[in-house]
C-alpha cells in the first residue's frame, strides 16, 4: 500500500470518527491527489483554524480559484463551520479532509469528477 493509500485509510476513518462522517470514498481520494505533495509534509498536512492568514489563503486559493466561488460572507462561514466540525480540540486537521468537508458543503463534486 502506497504512502497516499495508507493516509486515505487515515482520513476516512478520521471523517467517521470525529465528523461522523461517510466518505465518498472516490471523492475523497481526488480530493487527496489534489492538495499535491502537501500531505506528506508535517506542517502542511494539516489547517490551522486560529491562524487567519491560512484561513484566508484556503479560502482564496481553494474555495474562489479551485471550486470557482464568489467571494462573501457565506466562504467565512463554511471555513467556520468546519473547523467547528473538525472540532476545537482537534490538533490534525488534516488538509485532504478540510477540503472534502468544503466541497461537499458547496455541493461542488462535479470538480473532482
Amino acid at each position: 500500500m502506497s504512502k497516499r493509500d495508507e493516509l486515505i485509510v487515515l482520513y476516512t476513518k478520521e471523517l467517521k470518527e470525529k465528523c461522523n462522517v461517510n466518505a465518498d470514498a472516490a471523492l475523497l481520494e481526488k480530493v487527496t491527489i489534489g492538495c499535491g505533495p502537501s500531505i506528506y509534509n508535517k506542517d502542511s498536512a494539516t489547517v490551522s483554524c486560529s491562524q487567519a492568514s491560512e484561513l484566508e489563503t484556503i479560502k482564496n486559493n481553494f474555495l474562489i480559484k479551485k471550486l470557482g466561488l464568489s467571494d462573501g460572507p457565506q466562504l467565512d462561514a463554511a471555513l467556520k463551520e468546519v473547523c467547528e466540525q473538525m472540532g476545537s480540540s482537534n490538533k490534525n486537521k488534516y488538509r485532504a479532509i478540510f477540503y472534502y468537508l468544503l466541497v461537499k458543503k458547496f455541493k461542488k463534486e462535479a470538480i473532482y469528477g
